[in-house]
């Protein structure tokens, strides 16, 4: 069920410029819309408005959250299988892959090669078919590193 926009939305962008299905329109100081059709439910919309003027697909006001707050993918190589499956499913093409570190091992493995991009949607962690993926806060030392 597609989020929405409430009444009280004060028409800053902030939703329509993170959006990564382009599903939000709307013009500056007026309530924005989000199109049911194009929405892919991810919630990037409700962690970015500082007006909490979205709701998600159950009615339920969502609550705003510090970009530097959001969870980030952490791959597990271990359990990792190398489908490709987070690379493909991530809506704004912030993981990649690489080779491994160990020298006979031909497989590539995903990491966080655009932290920034990442709008902390969860779809890499649900679409694992391995659960080798979790969402976390990232450490300021990470963060640096990225």
């Amino acid at each position: 069920m597609a989020y929405s926009i409430i009444d009280e939305c004060i028409g800053c962008g902030a939703c329509r410029t993170l959006c990564p299905a382009g599903a939000i329109t709307g013009e500056k100081e007026q309530v924005h819309v989000i199109n049911k059709e194009f929405c892919i439910e991810c919630g990037t919309c409700g962690r970015i408005c500082a007006n909490e003027a979205v709701e998600d697909g159950f009615g339920i006001l969502c609550q705003r959250v510090k970009r530097k707050d959001w969870k980030k993918p952490v791959f597990n190589a271990g359990l990792c299988a190398s489908c490709r499956t987070c690379v493909d499913t991530c809506p704004v093409g912030c993981i990649s892959l690489s080779s491994s570190i160990v020298k006979k091992d031909p497989r590539e493995y995903p990491f966080l090669e655009d932290p920034k991009a990442c709008v902390s949607c969860g779809f890499c962690e649900a679409d694992c078919p391995v659960d080798a993926i979790t969402l976390e806060i990232l450490s300021k030392e990470t963060q640096a590193a990225a």
